[in-house]
């Protein structure tokens, strides 16, 4: 018994230090934010500090895995349990849900999209993206095999056809991602470009799975003015 209420004490420790890094990114900005400042929050010294983590970057590794899973549990697993949804149901609200959780924290979005696409921490992206596939790889193996069940999806390989959707959407990401912090999301052009980016990666979709002609909705044209505000205007004028 005292060994599980260690446990739980050093979970509850570090999820402590999680909620006071993830105050710091919305109040200072990430890059801005030090270990120092974690210690104060919580008047902890260093050495009790890395216990729980060995650096600034795997406390945002940390961030953004507790993220992912908080997603998995809170907001998808009820739609792919929903037994009252079509698989092609659950595709759409899985992607709307994905969607507006991230545009109502577009701050905190931004903040770690910077900090995350740059060149040090790139293999902590490759390790997050690792972990979100075994979060959410057997979600869409169960909603891709209900597709195939009720013969609206027609792939014979539900579990790669799930891992390499998967991908697909890490690309999309990915792009989206270099548009956001790049100069160019200034231009005149950058909404019909991401408008032409989402057309093309549903129909990659649809054909990946078997499924009809304009099934999948990744995002709306609404939403991505959300993202492209300055472009949203520009096309007004």
């Amino acid at each position: 018994m005292a060994r599980i209420v260690k446990k739980e004490e050093h979970t509850a420790k570090r999820n402590e230090i999680l909620d006071v890094a993830l105050q710091l990114v919305y109040s200072k900005g990430y890059d801005k934010m030090t270990i120092q400042d974690i210690l104060d929050q919580l008047e902890m010294s260093k050495g009790a500090f890395y216990h729980y983590f060995d650096s600034k970057a795997d406390v945002l590794e940390a961030l953004v895995e507790r993220m992912v899973a908080e997603q998995v549990e809170s907001h998808f697993l009820p739609i792919v349990q929903n037994p009252q949804l079509t698989a092609i149901e659950k595709l759409r609200r899985y992607f709307d849900t994905a969607v507006q959780w991230k545009t109502s924290n577009k701050a905190l979005i931004m903040e770690l999209t910077r900090v995350w696409y740059s060149d040090e921490n790139a293999l902590a992206r490759q390790k997050i993206f690792a972990k979100m596939v075994t979060h959410v790889t057997p979600l869409f193996v169960e909603i891709i095999s209900q597709g195939v069940r009720e013969g609206t999806f027609s792939t014979p390989y539900p579990e790669f056809a799930s891992q390499i959707n998967l991908s697909l959407i890490q690309a999309l990401g990915d792009t989206f991602a270099r548009m956001l912090l790049s100069e160019e999301a200034k231009s005149s052009n950058t909404l019909q470009e991401a408008e032409s980016l989402i057309a093309a990666y549903n129909d990659a979709l649809e054909r990946l799975l078997g499924a009809p002609k304009g099934s999948i909705h990744l995002m709306d044209t609404e939403t991505l003015k959300e993202w492209f505000p300055q472009e949203a205007a520009t096309a007004q004028l």
